[in-house]
């Protein structure tokens, strides 16, 4: 299942039933789990580690060392998990040694054309990446993030999990769980209710996470208060939790 004009390294570990097309280059250190397919004109390379049944479209790049003026060359590595789609021209550069080490994106992930995906990033499960989104190095994407066209994440941001961040978005703080962004300037507009609907949260808790919302966008508390009045609202809804362990867990300050 390997086209004739295909160039793959022999020492390449490639599983059953890997599909790959015309003029696509796998080098030595790659490993690809069984079932991907990956289409014409690729390259993948460095020391790089592709789960199961993903779909790599066309002119991707893979495992390529990454923009950072302080890599020397040292073996860091990209980890991609399982049943993701990658679309056309994404560029994903493998880590630095300065951080983990690796950039690792996880599973059932919806990556559209042009995305680059930067050293030491984070990306976690069932995240929706619309065309030309990019990630600047050492960011940190949670669960079921939804990023809207031409969004793009500031260096060591964290963006929490079922945030959605409109088209064009420009994020420079971390942004919590749940919330809804976007404008010029970067603005919160309230919660991804849409979205948690989807994912079947229930009214009461959906409710909650409203309230906890205001708690600490609109109610003029200082972060610490509010913060800790999310602590309060947690014991009864514990999806609110993790908007407060967010904030105490924030390298760059949120928005707010």
């Amino acid at each position: 299942m390997i086209h004739p004009t295909a160039v793959v390294d022999k020492r390449a570990k490639l599983a059953k039933g890997v599909a790959v097309g015309p003029y696509t280059v796998i080098d030595g250190d790659v490993e690809v789990g069984e079932g991907t397919t990956i289409g014409a004109h690729n390259v993948i390379t460095g020391h790089t580690k592709i789960g199961r049944d993903n779909r790599i479209f066309h002119f991707c790049s893979i495992g390529e060392a990454n923009q950072d003026k302080k890599y020397g060359g040292e073996p860091t590595r990209v980890e991609i998990g399982s049943r993701n789609t990658i679309r056309e021209y994404v560029s994903i550069n493998r880590g630095t040694a300065q951080d983990a080490g690796v950039t690792r994106i996880a599973n059932d992930n919806w990556i559209m054309a042009y995305v680059h995906i930067a050293h030491d990033c984070q990306i976690g499960s069932n995240t929706v990446l619309a065309n030309n989104v990019t990630f600047g190095g050492h960011v940190h994407v949670g669960d079921w993030v939804t990023m809207g066209g031409f969004a793009s994440a500031h260096q060591f941001v964290k963006i929490g999990p079922h945030v959605m961040a409109q088209a064009f978005s420009i994020i420079l703080q971390d942004v919590p769980p749940y919330v809804l962004i976007g404008g010029n300037p970067i603005g919160t507009h309230g919660i991804n209710s849409e979205g948690l609907k989807r994912r079947d949260f229930s009214a009461d808790t959906i409710a909650a996470l409203k309230r906890a919302y205001k708690t600490l966008y609109r109610s003029r508390l200082t972060l610490e208060e509010a913060r800790a009045e999310l602590e309060k609202q947690a014991k009864e809804t514990p999806e609110v939790k993790l908007l407060a362990d967010f904030i105490t867990a924030s390298t760059r300050g949120i928005l707010r």
